[in-house]
């Protein structure tokens, strides 16, 4: 914007300096020889009261060398003949001084009783001859002639256009200066809207736009009117965050009574795998409503920084281990295949339990007791892709299935288990697609975790290779 603000500066400036300087010089140009001109036909005059009087040779040779242009040679006077000759009474006679017209042109001008202006020809270079007639008596007449020099007519004038050229300039210049002002003025003021809403993108919740005292002075009032909208949308965020931080905060509390029953209900259960793993299942969720409870009570800034990143085979072991005991209970076949090795991923380890146990709790929500699952673990130099399928009716409309909020899974289902794990590869760079299972003949859900920036294309789910393997009961 600055640099547009100057060169449309430059550009006015110059059109307006070029419209006043090249008339302005032209006019300085026929001024000059106007001046010039006008100074000869004074010379020329200053002999008309001498001639009057006498045409005696050394009266006017006296009278010529009084005169500036006959002091310099630059002037001449054409004598008529002497009375009783028949010539006409032009100017026939002795040239007194330096001549430089030819002699018609002499004649013609004494013969038409007025001035008469020639170009030099090649016996008068550089100018031209100012050929005033004088009449002298009756019938006789006389020509003065005064040579006007090249250099006379110009004069002045280089010097004029030298002056034109430097005011022009200097008026560029100025409009330069005032233009970059006013331009750093709007550039600051932009700038500061600007670094003050990439500081708002990226969490910063108490950044404002200055508006009033000396950071705003010399601001446009249209972008002191966009901080203003700033400031109070950055204000409404801030209500808004700290109402859904309360919202999340009051629900998540409203869990707590039913969790005790739970609780409670659980710790009569007696002994056995199925009280234990049920009093484990609502020890946890205990946790996790208390831990919503603290994030969602925690200001953004007050919160603790979070390593991110871990083993997706370890957190996906001990995921699947939690969801085996379902399994048994409803006699669903399962197999867990590539979780050997480690397979590290830039995401939080309670995001990707998260993310795994939507894509199992959908398996059982979905399916039919008995209806066999399998979890598959790829890692790849570039990606971590995690395969979840089963041997049910499969997707009927996948595009519909990845929209947010609408699950059509009955009662208990959200709609958001999909979305949540949409969310979490994304963010790696990844993506989440929806398929056939080439092996079960169900739904499959393929999750792809990038852990480098650039990737080769990943193997096509179809043409996977188990890795050790087996369905187990």
């Amino acid at each position: 914007m600055r640099w547009a603000l100057i060169k449309a500066a430059v550009a006015g400036t110059t059109m307006v300096a070029l419209a006043f300087l090249i008339p302005l010089g032209m006019m300085v140009q026929q001024t000059a020889r106007d001046r010039a001109f006008t100074a000869a036909e004074r010379q020329a005059a200053a002999l008309g009261p001498a001639l009057a009087i006498t045409t005696d040779q050394d009266a006017i040779n006296r009278a010529l060398a009084s005169t500036d242009a006959g002091a310099q040679g630059r002037m001449a006077v054409h004598l008529p003949v002497p009375a009783g000759t028949p010539s006409g009474g032009g100017p026939d006679g002795p040239t007194i001084g330096e001549g430089r017209a030819a002699a018609a042109d002499v004649a013609t001008a004494g013969g038409w009783g007025r001035p008469f202006t020639v170009a030099v020809t090649v016996a008068v270079p550089g100018g031209y001859a100012l050929l005033q007639p004088v009449a002298v008596d009756t019938g006789r007449t006389a020509v003065v002639e005064v040579f006007v020099a090249e250099s006379d007519l110009t004069r002045g004038v280089s010097t004029a256009w030298l002056v034109l050229s430097v005011v022009a300039l200097g008026l560029v210049a100025i409009s330069v200066l005032v233009a970059d002002r006013m331009g750093n003025r709007i550039v600051a003021s932009a700038s500061r809207l600007a670094a003050a809403a990439r500081s708002l993108g990226a969490g910063n919740l108490a950044v404002r736009v200055p508006v009033e005292g000396e950071q705003a002075d010399g601001s446009p009032e249209e972008l002191r009117e966009a901080g203003h909208a700033f400031n109070t949308m950055a204000d409404r965020v801030v209500q808004l965050l700290a109402a859904e931080r309360e919202l999340a905060a009051d629900l998540s509390h409203r869990l707590r009574t039913p969790l005790t029953v739970l609780r409670l209900n659980a710790a009569s259960l007696g002994d056995g795998d199925a009280a234990d793993a049920t009093r484990h299942a609502v020890a946890q969720l205990e946790r996790e409503v208390d831990q919503i409870i603290r994030s969602a009570r925690r200001a953004p800034e007050d919160a603790p920084a979070v390593e991110v990143g871990c083993d997706a085979a370890e957190v996906i072991r001990e995921r699947v281990g939690f969801w085996s005991a379902l399994a048994e209970d409803e006699g669903r076949r399962w197999q867990l295949a590539g979780a050997e090795r480690p397979a590290p991923v830039p995401v939080q380890r309670g995001d990707l339990a998260a993310a795994v146990d939507a894509l199992l709790g959908n398996v059982f929500r979905h399916t039919a007791v008995g209806t066999a699952f399998s979890v598959d673990v790829l890692a790849t130099g570039c990606a971590v892709i995690v395969l979840v399928g089963d041997a049910g009716p499969g997707y009927s409309d996948p595009t519909a299935a990845l929209k947010r909020g609408e699950g059509h899974g009955g009662e208990g289902s959200t709609g958001l288990g999909l979305d949540i794990v949409r969310k979490l590869a994304e963010s790696t760079g990844g993506d989440l697609a929806l398929g056939r299972s080439a092996v079960l003949g169900g739904a499959e859900t393929r999750m792809r975790l990038r852990t480098r920036s650039e990737e080769a294309p990943p193997a096509r789910a179809g043409k996977r290779r188990t890795r050790g393997a087996l369905f187990q009961k």
